[in-house]
């Protein structure tokens, strides 16, 4: 009787913890599972650049356009105007009408796609008398010091054109006049707006500078385009200011001395071309870069107009139309030209006229000074050499991002790190170089509360890496890479988040 008592006492309990256990089965099946985020849809469509072949915008995380630049050792350096800012100040739904835009935008590279952002020149505090810093123009030489010295010189708004100096391509900056090297006071400048200076120095080391804009005298001969020769120490005027007579000259004055030639660039306006005297030439489409060249720059009848080399960027298709602002420049044996468009305005939601710059591969014949026409594209030019994943690479050097991601100043001049938020970001670079080798570890410096995974060639699959971050101080962390790494040429995502997660480098062991 008894056995009988413990058996049916077992049964019972069997039979109430199977049902237990079959309530609970379905209780957790009835839970839905938590997905892994899918991270190529997540980031399909946040720029033309992060998961396309597409070199341009060169940064496609701010606006920047009115590009110049400058080389130093094995690097281009550009600088823009800080289209951002005014965005930031008035939003999307606001208008582009420059009058908030007091800083100037740096970056740098070595390969022509992967752009490293070293953040912005405080034009309103380097120069307090200023109105507005746009449409830098830069040069550099080897002084009797022994340095390189850069000099930047920028229209301050429509008033004239202002000068900063530096012994290094990302400053510190300063301001030498404390006031314009050019403006109406200046005899012979004779224009309404004596902006967007356009710097070279020639064969002999003189530096020159061009400027002007304002109300034409004519549509087809505005007479506002100037040049003057600049003194010795390039912050001083050694000459009469002279004219440039430009057909349907607008704005956006450029200078380059290629084979004992001056080449003139400007952008033509929008007016109708109503008068055109030239029978062997074109007339140069509207709001279009145009170019002019002389042996003896200050006498106004030596300047010959050669062609339109640029159509507007809405004619071709790469954003509305705009007003344009280029740089010819000549870098590893190769000619580019440093333009902006309307990349990112479907990206940001605004159609207020917000630019950004981007660089096309141009052909220039140094023989005659021919500049052949050339194209926007989202495209842009070709990756020159490979990067290097072995030594320590910057989280601000991109070659696309997942749009908006935001850096800030670190210590150093020219230094600027990654900025986690809550949401994940994520930052590309383009063809490292595996071929040679292969890491067994990968390494970052960071700050912070956050977390990075690391993804070669695209965002699907899982991390070849993954570092996580809890600490208050910089410190440099280290992970062995698990997943099989196949020899070649890789593009590199980093996906990271936190909201108080900084990231400042990277590099992968062997």
């Amino acid at each position: 009787m008894f056995r009988k008592k413990v058996l049916l006492s077992t049964v019972i309990v069997m039979a109430f913890m199977g049902g237990r256990e079959s309530a609970e089965a379905q209780t957790s099946a009835g839970k839905p599972k938590k997905e892994k985020e899918n991270l190529a849809e997540k980031f399909a469509n946040v720029s033309p650049k992060l998961t396309s072949d597409n070199a341009n915008p060169l940064l496609d995380f701010m606006f920047t356009a009115d590009p110049t630049a400058v080389e130093y050792n094995g690097r281009i350096y550009v600088y823009a105007t800080n289209d951002h800012q005014q965005y930031e100040h008035v939003g999307k739904d606001g208008k582009n009408s420059y009058e908030h835009i007091h800083t100037l935008v740096m970056m740098s590279t070595d390969d022509m796609v992967n752009w490293t952002y070293h953040g912005l020149i405080d034009t309103a505090k380097l120069a307090p008398w200023t109105q507005n810093s746009w449409a830098p123009s830069i040069t550099s030489r080897l002084e009797a010091d022994g340095k390189t010295h850069f000099y930047l010189y920028y229209s301050n708004s429509g008033v004239g054109s202002a000068v900063l100096t530096s012994t290094s391509p990302v400053g510190p900056w300063s301001d030498p006049l404390g006031k314009n090297i050019v403006d109406r006071s200046v005899p012979g400048v004779d224009c309404e707006a004596p902006f967007d200076p356009g710097v070279v120095i020639d064969d002999k080391g003189t530096g020159w500078l061009t400027f002007g804009g304002g109300t034409p005298k004519t549509k087809y001969m505005p007479d506002n385009s100037r040049i003057v020769k600049l003194g010795a120490d390039m912050i001083s005027l050694a000459s009469n200011v002279a004219k440039i007579p430009a057909p349907y000259f607008f704005e956006a004055s450029d200078l380059n001395f290629i084979n004992g030639t001056w080449a003139y660039t400007y952008n033509t306006s929008w007016e109708q071309r109503t008068e055109w005297p030239y029978t062997n030439k074109d007339k140069p489409t509207q709001c279009s870069m145009s170019y002019m060249t002389t042996k003896t720059p200050l006498d106004p009848d030596s300047w010959t107009y050669r062609d339109n080399y640029f159509k507007n960027t809405g004619d071709v298709n790469v954003g509305p139309m705009t007003n344009n602002h280029t740089h010819l420049f000549k870098f590893k044996e190769k000619y580019y030209l440093a333009y902006h468009a309307m990349y990112l305005q479907d990206y940001f939601g605004t159609k207020g006229g917000f630019r950004n710059v981007g660089i096309e591969e141009m052909q220039v014949n140094e023989e005659n000074v021919n500049i052949q026409m050339g194209k926007a594209t989202f495209k842009g030019p070709s990756q020159i050499n490979l990067l290097n994943p072995f030594v320590l690479q910057q989280a601000e050097t991109t070659g696309g991002t997942s749009g908006q991601v935001q850096f800030e100043a670190a210590d150093n001049a020219g230094n600027m790190v990654a900025k986690g938020k809550a949401d994940k970001q994520c930052i590309m670079v383009r063809g490292a170089d595996f071929s040679k080798q292969l890491p067994s570890k990968f390494e970052a410096r960071v700050k912070g509360k956050g977390r990075i995974d690391v993804y070669l060639n695209n965002l699907k699959g899982k991390a070849i890496v993954s570092l996580t971050s809890d600490g208050k101080d910089w410190t440099t962390l280290s992970k062995k890479i698990e997943q099989k790494i196949d020899k070649g040429t890789a593009n590199i995502y980093f996906v990271f988040n936190g909201e108080d997660f900084l990231f400042d480098e990277w590099k992968f062991i062997n």
